[in-house]
C-alpha cells in the first residue's frame, strides 16, 4: 500500500473542528482577511496608478505601509488561532506550507518597512518591492482560500479531493 492508497488526513480532528469553532480567533480572522484583502486592492491601485504615472508616491506608500500593518494584525492573531486550535503558534501539519509562505509574505512587507524607513530604495524601486509583497500575498491568500474551500467540504461530509491530494 503506497502513500496515495492511504486517507488523508483530514484538516480538522474533531476535537480541533470544536476548538475551530468555539474560537474568538476564527470570528477575528474572518473579519480581518476581507479587510485586508480590501487595504490590498486599494493600496494596489494606488500603487500600480504611481508606477504608470508617476503622481502619488506618497499615498502609494502610505497605503503600503497601512496594507503592512493590517498583514502584521492577521498574522498576530492568525498565529493566537493556530494555538488555540492546533496547540502551536505556528507551523501546525494542517497550514505548515500556508504558514511556509506566511514567512515570505511578512518577509517581504517588512523589507517594505525597512527600505521605505532608512531610504534604502525609493521611488519606483520601493513600490517594485511593494509589488513583489504583493504578489506572495495573493499566492498566500489563495492557499488560504484553498483550504477554507477544503474545510467545507470537510465539513459536509464531502467526498471530494483533498488539497494536498489535488496537489500532489
Amino acid at each position: 500500500m503506497g502513500p496515495e492508497d492511504r486517507p488523508a488526513r483530514p484538516l480538522y480532528t474533531p476535537a480541533e473542528r470544536r476548538k475551530r469553532d468555539s474560537s474568538p480567533w476564527t470570528l477575528v480572522q474572518g473579519v480581518l482577511a476581507p479587510l485586508q484583502f480590501a487595504i490590498f486592492l486599494i493600496s494596489l491601485v494606488l500603487v500600480l496608478r504611481t508606477l504608470a504615472t508617476g503622481a502619488g508616491q506618497f499615498a502609494a506608500e502610505i497605503s503600503v505601509v497601512v496594507k503592512t500593518l493590517a498583514l502584521y494584525a492577521i498574522m498576530v492573531t492568525g498565529s493566537i488561532w493556530e494555538k488555540a486550535v492546533f496547540g502551536r503558534w505556528l507551523f501546525a501539519p494542517a497550514f505548515f506550507w500556508e504558514d511556509v509562505v506566511s514567512m515570505l509574505v511578512l518577509a517581504l512587507h517588512t523589507a517594505y518597512l525597512a527600505a521605505l524607513i532608512t531610504g534604502a530604495l525609493s521611488g519606483q524601486a520601493l513600490l517594485l518591492l511593494a509589488l513583489a509583497a504583493y504578489a506572495t500575498y495573493v499566492v498566500n491568500a489563495g492557499q488560504f482560500l484553498m483550504k477554507l474551500r477544503a474545510a467545507r467540504l470537510e465539513g459536509t461530509g464531502s467526498r471530494a479531493p483533498r488539497l494536498a491530494e489535488a496537489l500532489s
